[in-house]
């Protein structure tokens, strides 16, 4: 196995063109093709489906494609945890951040901060540690970063010690359902379906953390519900990749499929207000008095949030606080 067959088979799955892909992978069509052979080989299994145009996956093309992303994905958090392991200069500021929120928030919520600070200090320099919601907590409070941003909710709240780390509220978002839009507009699957009908589920897998946020809607709901799981795994790109093959609906956070909402690949699957939940995007910090060494940009970024207050912040709502 080689990572550049996982891109090459990625790109294709995409284009659904071989030169097309080759041309974007930079290789002649026919290595193109030989690499994809050479991923089908390992595989043991076909996963293109030759006999159509334009190019189609076989079904267990479709599911090694989500398989692929997430792989791509995990190596890529390893290297950039790997690279964390340098020792970062007095003027780089380390974000410990999940998966989701280092996907769909942090590249627009750094962008909007850091053409704030322009126009006070100059713009910030920052490393992006994506990991599991567990490990980024752990990065924090082993001092392996500068700050933690993370999802909260009430029901599943960080274990933090208050008189050792603060927070301030970034802003929030929903938690819904989400499926692929039929030809005529709506969902393939819905909640809470029809009566004894089993609804194609994509989950998280245990002890996610969305995923337990997940079980809260469930349980919350008064409807009966009727899901039969398919799939799982620990990550929403994961998740919504099946869901856009339209494999089952899945429940993931509005900013990451902000993009697929508006072309509409992907629709609601559950009327508004129901199977949903809101959850906030917190920043939390070691406090400067109990902290070894703050470094002078953490606390004007800091400073900077607090006096964000009077205005909204990229994620639509203003910092506050914590109590």
């Amino acid at each position: 196995m080689e990572t550049k067959w996982l891109e090459d088979f990625v790109s294709l799955a995409e284009t659904r063109s071989f030169s097309r892909s080759a041309q974007l992978r930079h290789v002649t069509q026919p290595a193109f093709s030989r690499r994809i052979q050479a991923l089908e080989a390992w595989a043991g299994t076909d996963l293109v489906d030759r006999s159509s145009y334009p190019t189609r996956l076989t079904p267990a093309g479709e599911s090694f494609h989500a398989q692929a992303l997430e792989i791509l994905v995990a190596l890529q958090a390893t290297r950039n945890l790997l690279r964390g392991h340098r020792a970062a200069g007095p003027d780089m500021i380390e974000f410990a951040v999940p998966h989701t929120l280092a996907f769909a928030f942090f590249p627009h919520w750094i962008m909007e901060l850091n053409r704030d600070l322009k126009r006070e200090s100059g713009a910030l320099k920052s490393r992006l540690i994506a990991l599991n919601v567990h490990d980024a907590v752990l990065r924090l409070t082993e001092g392996s970063c500068d700050l933690l941003i993370a999802y909260h909710h009430p029901a599943q709240p960080l274990q933090l010690n208050t008189d050792r780390y603060e927070m301030l509220t970034l802003g929030e978002e929903s938690l819904r359902a989400y499926a692929k839009a039929g030809p005529d507009g709506e969902p393939l699957f819905r909640l809470p379906g029809r009566e004894r009908e089993r609804v194609p589920f994509l989950g998280y897998a245990s002890g996610a953390y969305l995923g337990q946020l997940v079980d809260l809607i469930i349980k919350q709901t008064p409807l009966p519900v009727l899901l039969d799981p398919i799939y799982e795994t620990d990550m929403a790109e994961g998740l919504k990749a099946m869901a856009l093959e339209g494999h089952g609906l899945a429940f993931l956070p509005a900013s990451s499929v902000r993009k697929e909402l508006k072309t509409r690949k992907l629709v609601p699957a559950a009327p508004s207000g129901s199977f949903e939940l809101s959850m906030e995007v917190r920043i939390y910090r070691e406090r400067p008095e109990v902290a070894k060494h703050v470094k002078p940009g953490v606390r004007a970024l800091w400073a900077h949030l607090l006096q964000a207050g009077a205005g909204p912040l990229s994620a639509g709502a203003a910092p506050r606080a914590a109590a």
